[in-house]
């Protein structure tokens, strides 16, 4: 009897089960088919929206054109580093000026960094439909002249102090010292008048920087030089170069075709883009399925790492300047291969290792003649070479009779080394930074100083991970009034907030083991690219490149969920809070999860007013798990429906103030949000 009841219970549970799933599958047909039929009219909207993002793009172009008029009317005198007769003019002008005083010449110094920097930031933010390959190249050639030139003029003045050696002794030691700083280099300068070999080291006093040298060259007529350049015109120009993903618009024509069989674009898109994973897809096609150029490639290969020969130079940006999208990506794949083979592990990586606190030029020099005073004259034998460096180790001597050199470097304040650095080397025949050749390295984390011996005098500088911020551990973006936000990205050893305001961004604080660090940067409004440029140079790196990939765990995501997400969050931001979630590891590739609140005042968001959405590019929905849930599941939040995109989801539980401040957003405002979340990625490396 008992089985029997049993049986028929199980029995009963099943049909039960069955209908529930019926029912289920049925209520989810309805909503898929309500979705399907008001798509049309909902990408229509979202695209009116989307008109904002060309609006900035086009404000953007006019303000370049406008700022080149600036220039051109306030006649100030500097050079329009864009203009090739005007920059090379300003450069042959400097080269016949004789005067060599090292603070004129460190003045000068700041108005070349200047120009170099201009060139710099056009090469990353001018679109590739405003540049011709040909200005590109110019842009390069005129940087790395402007490097050159002013390392020559470092060298003219370092001689000029060292001629007159004698007129500044030390009165302790006879011998000449000299720090001369401004917020660009820090020059440090020894010369060895008395050649007394218990004079062999010597530290100064106001940097910190130090020596230690052989026997050898305590008895030789030498001088020597830490040069301490703030940043670094050393390593590869691409390097400085690596734009971020950019938003591409094409011509409106393209942009306000509708059409409807496009709806099925996507996927085709999905497939190439799953092919290529490292990034997302070229051409991405907009909330309606038609193309619109968001070109996320990372076009760092463009930056040829120009050789000073004319042909050469030519021949490399021909092949470099391809415009990615153009490529096939299987042969892409081919060429990321070939450049990767690298051996030698004595080589470092610059994907993975970059130069953090600027570049330390170490010199043993020849000491010219020196001044001598004879009643009122003063007289020096002129040699017409030129700054000579002292041969050390001298060619005849055995490997094993050349003492190493020993050096102490105080690490910059104004940087950031989350771990010991690593001190390297620059090889000019290889055109790379190596590690062999330093030995017995010594930290001293209290004092902030690196201690290393090396077997000759090389340019060296201090190298961090690039990744080691990465992934983050959460992310929160949430309005804070009027076209104004927060993004914060809590990284594995700082929490970075930046500020959001109209066109402009502001870092305004960064905070390592609750302690505000950095203050020079913080609190001043620049534009997204700058603080891209500003927080890498400060060894705070939360900006993945185009090989990052390679380097973090990172939590892959289709590009067509990834970019679409990050646009219509940005489109918005003005009204909505959004964060991190956990469950956005466990939803798969093809969709993006990620918590999301209506935010109208500037405080912050209560955990309880957090829900959870998931979006995988056409189709949006609200969860019914919470942060605490037990497990993920995909199950529709009560009374909720499904939307083509994720404006119109959130439109269903928002307020009409809410969705105002949505329409009148300003366009520039969406753009730098847009900006920022495309260049932290926080959806693929949280």
């Amino acid at each position: 009897q008992s089985s029997e009841e049993a049986r028929l219970q199980a029995q009963q549970e099943e049909a039960a089960r069955l209908e529930k799933e019926r029912i289920e599958q049925e209520q989810m047909e309805k909503l898929e088919a309500k979705d399907q039929e008001r798509r049309e009219s909902e990408l229509a909207e979202l695209h009116s929206l989307e008109q904002k993002f060309l609006a900035a793009q086009q404000w953007k172009t006019d303000y370049r054109a406008h700022a080149k008029w600036e220039h051109y009317l306030s006649c100030d005198g500097s050079p329009d580093p864009t203009v090739l007769q005007e920059i090379n003019a300003f450069m042959s002008l400097w080269r016949e000026d004789q005067n060599e005083d090292i603070q004129l010449v460190m003045e000068k110094g700041e108005q070349v960094l200047n120009l170099i920097q201009k060139l710099q930031f056009l090469l990353l933010d001018t679109p590739p439909n405003e540049i011709t390959e040909k200005e590109t190249v110019q842009y390069q050639e005129s940087i790395l002249e402007l490097q050159n030139l002013l390392h020559q003029k470092y060298n003219g003045a370092t001689e000029h102090m060292l001629k007159a050696a004698n007129m500044h002794e030390d009165s302790d030691t006879g011998n000449m010292q000299a720090v001369i700083k401004d917020k660009n280099v820090t020059f440090c300068i020894w010369a060895n008048l008395k050649k007394k070999v218990r004079f062999k080291n010597h530290m100064f006093c106001d940097t910190q920087h130090g020596f230690d040298l052989p026997k050898s060259l305590a008895v030789s007529s030498v001088a020597v030089r830490i040069l301490h350049t703030h940043y670094d015109h050393v390593s590869p120009l691409w390097l400085h170069c690596q734009s971020v993903p950019k938003l591409e618009v094409l011509d409106s024509k393209e942009l306000t075709q509708h059409s409807k069989g496009s709806v099925e674009e996507p996927e085709e898109e999905e497939k190439k883009a799953r092919e290529e994973p490292d990034m997302p897809a070229e051409e991405e096609t907009c909330s309606d399925g038609r193309k619109s150029a968001i070109s996320v490639k990372e076009n760092s290969n463009s930056i040829a790492d120009i050789n000073e020969t004319g042909a050469e130079t030519e021949k490399k940006s021909e092949i470099l300047d391809i415009p990615s999208q153009v490529q096939d990506p299987l042969m892409q794949e081919e060429t990321n291969e070939k450049e990767e083979a690298v051996t030698d592990e004595n080589i470092v990586d610059l994907q993975q290792f970059v130069p953090v606190g600027g570049v330390y030029h170490i010199d043993v020099l020849q000491l010219p003649p020196q001044v001598k005073q004879i009643k009122d004259w003063r007289m020096v034998e002129v040699l017409d070479v030129g700054l000579e460096a002292y041969p050390y180790p001298p060619e005849e001597t055995e490997d094993a009779t050349r003492p190493p050199v020993r050096i102490t470097l105080r690490l910059s304040d104004n940087v950031m080394y989350f771990k010991d650095p690593v001190i390297a080397r620059w090889d000019p025949a290889g055109q790379q930074w190596r590690t062999d050749g330093i030995s017995n390295i010594t930290y001293e984390t209290q004092e902030g100083s690196i201690t290393f011996e090396m077997g000759a005098f090389y340019t060296i500088a201090l190298l961090q991970d690039a990744h080691l911020n990465m992934p983050y551990q959460a992310w929160e973006l949430r309005p804070t009034g009027m076209d104004e936000a927060l993004l914060t990205v809590t990284a594995v050893f700082a929490t970075i907030q930046i500020q959001i305001k109209g066109n402009r961004c502001m870092l305004s604080s960064v905070a390592v083991e609750e302690k505000d660090v950095l203050s020079h940067v913080t609190g001043k409004w620049i534009s997204p690219l700058d603080l891209r440029a500003v927080l890498k140079k400060a060894g705070v790196n939360i900006f993945p490149g185009e090989y990052s990939h390679k380097y973090v765990s990172v939590n892959k995501k289709a590009p067509l969920a990834e970019v679409r997400a990050y646009q219509q969050m940005a489109l918005v931001a003005s009204a909505f809070a959004f964060a991190w979630s956990k469950w956005n590891l466990e939803a798969g590739q093809e969709q993006v999860v990620f918590k999301v609140s209506e935010h109208l005042k500037a405080d912050s968001v209560r955990g309880k007013d957090w829900s959870l959405y998931m979006f995988n590019g056409q189709k949006a929905q609200k969860l019914k798990i919470t942060e605490t849930s037990e497990a993920f599941s995909e199950e529709l939040e009560e009374g909720s429906e499904f939307h083509s995109t994720l404006y119109h989801m959130l439109k269903d539980f928002a307020s009409k103030e809410a969705i105002d401040k949505v329409e009148t957003a300003s366009f520039l405002f969406i753009d730098v949000v847009y900006q920022l979340l495309l260049a932290t990625r926080v959806l693929t490396y949280s």
